[in-house]
């Protein structure tokens, strides 16, 4: 598991529902936790890892010693309330940072690893990382967020990474989007589909 960039194409699809939690799946956040901190991020969302879950994981004290680990399934957001921009990262954009207008406040529904339900209102920091990673599941990138003439100041950036992703992509070190797509509906055959 590694953490995908932009513009991989599972970073604009949108995640499934998941219907089962069991072993595999807290072995996948597990992982998840740790790419993360050694990537110094306070959030991450199953589609960064490659995987078509509605799933992510927080904690924004970006160190497994500190703060506490967040784990969000099937997150719906809801009163959001105010309006913040502030400066966002993203650790498939590593490097990159741009103003994104957020909700000040929020309320999330979502259930945790053990199957409990999280009801919840939000703000600071974790409201916004909460935000941000719940886009991510929709595959809507803070830049999406952004207005254009800001956009336009990464443009430069955002070129660099397309390039990597085309090189990487002509060395066979990312597949096709065929063989993606594929393998995503691998992932919620087993995670998404109900069993009867």
């Amino acid at each position: 598991m590694e953490i995908i960039t932009h513009p991989h194409p599972t970073l604009s699809y949108k995640s499934k529902t998941i219907q089962r939690i069991n072993s595999e799946l807290r072995d996948i956040v597990t992982e998840m936790f740790e790419l993360m901190y050694a990537a110094k991020g306070v959030g991450l969302a199953a589609n960064q890892v490659n995987l078509p879950l509605r799933l992510f994981i927080v904690n924004t004290s970006s160190n497994a010693e500190e703060g506490e680990e967040l784990v969000f399934i099937n997150p719906v957001l809801s009163k959001g309330k105010g309006s913040e921009i502030e400066d966002e990262g993203c650790l498939s954009l590593p490097s990159v940072y741009g103003p994104v207008n957020r909700s000040r406040t929020i309320h999330v529904e979502a259930f945790g690893l053990q199957g409990n339900a999280i009801s919840a209102d939000l703000d600071g920091l974790l409201a916004r990382v909460v935000q941000h990673e719940t886009d991510h599941l929709d595959g809507i990138m803070f830049l999406d967020r952004m207005n254009p003439l800001s956009l336009r100041a990464l443009e430069a950036d955002l070129q660099e990474f397309e390039l990597e992703f085309a090189s990487q992509r002509e060395g066979d070190i990312i597949e096709s989007d065929e063989v993606i797509f594929a393998k995503l509906a691998m992932w919620e055959d087993k995670f998404c589909t109900q069993r009867t």
